[in-house]
């Protein structure tokens, strides 16, 4: 089997406002658009995709649970990112733990996705 292509997706009911997050978060506008459907931003060699399930289908992605699954985004300054997330409402809960590859801190989005900032050592 050859995979040609891989992205991560989240599935939000929330659309706007988790598309607006991630506009403001990366600083970027998505690549591909599709009003109230799907958003999809190419981040260095990832590709993030946010789609609005189809209403039939809106029960399987709405959960309160935590989720084992996070999105790791690599950044050059840690403290700028977390400024960043902060200055839209979305402070970490915690503080900035350092790891064997460096220090790095779990923030969430709005529908609270959990994404690891990480800066290399």
């Amino acid at each position: 089997m050859k995979y040609n292509y891989g992205l991560v997706t989240i599935a939000t009911v929330n659309f706007e406002n988790l598309v607006n997050f991630y506009i403001q978060f990366l600083a970027q506008e998505p690549d591909k658009f599709i009003p109230k459907v799907y958003a999809e931003f190419q981040i260095a060699n990832l590709c993030l995709g946010i789609f609005k399930p189809k209403k039939n289908n809106e029960a399987e992605f709405t959960t309160n649970n935590k989720n084992s699954l996070s999105l790791c985004l690599e950044v050059n300054d840690l403290k700028s990112a977390i400024a960043q997330i902060t200055k839209l409402g979305y402070p970490p809960p915690g503080e900035i733990q350092t790891a064997s590859h460096g220090q790095e801190i779990y923030v969430y989005d709005p529908d609270g996705n959990r994404l690891i900032l990480h800066q290399s050592h």
